[in-house]
């Protein structure tokens, strides 16, 4: 079940040289978040979380997860997606569901043929707020900031996924050109070429 703060309000996709969208996958609670990029300036599309908590299996929720994304790619035709890396826990048995989730989220781009990208959680903070140690809270608030947008504290989850949205724009030409797709800003030999001493 898909749940926004606006749910009830349909948002016109304004026209835009890059759709972006972000994904906080998790199995319990995922989040979304969709922006626009024109000459450079970034605006909200939509953002919400996917409720799985009500699905009684795993593989139920994984299946819901898919079904959601790609319902979401389908209706806002988003250019790229921007995902959380990997983190590495303690708890393993968490950490192979999560990989999961994420492993679901990108099947659903690559259904498409929209290029993912995936960025480390301190990366992230670091790009939207200046601190890879930041708050969700923190992260919330520049997000809703750099959006010009009055946002749920209580969607985290959503926030977490505009901040991996915003976060990409930020590090726009980090992306190799996927099978069928044009890439405006040039293909990743070219990145690498012009930015050889960004490449580790």
């Amino acid at each position: 079940m898909i749940i926004t703060p606006n749910s009830s309000t349909i948002i016109p996709v304004p026209i835009s040289e890059k759709i972006i969208l972000g994904v906080d996958p998790g199995t319990q609670i995922a989040g979304y978040g969709i922006i626009a990029v024109r000459g450079g300036v970034m605006s909200m599309i939509q953002y919400g979380v996917v409720q799985l908590t009500k699905y009684s299996t795993y593989q139920l929720k994984l299946q819901k997860l898919y079904e959601t994304i790609v319902r979401l790619i389908d209706e806002y035709h988003p250019d790229e997606m921007a995902i959380e890396d990997p983190f590495f826990g303690k708890n393993v048995q968490v950490m192979l569901k999560l990989g999961r989730a994420q492993g679901v989220v990108m099947a659903a781009a690559l259904s498409r043929n929209i290029p993912i990208v995936e960025y480390a959680p301190r990366r992230i903070k670091q790009s939207v707020t200046g601190n890879g140690n930041a708050t969700k809270d923190q992260v919330s608030q520049m997000v809703g900031h750099l959006l010009k947008e009055n946002l749920d504290p209580k969607f985290f989850d959503a926030t977490d996924a505009l901040a991996i949205a915003v976060c990409h724009h930020f590090h726009e030409n980090a992306l190799p050109v996927a099978p069928g797709k044009k890439n405006k800003k040039g293909a990743w030999g070219a990145f690498v070429s012009e930015n050889s001493n960004r490449v580790m």
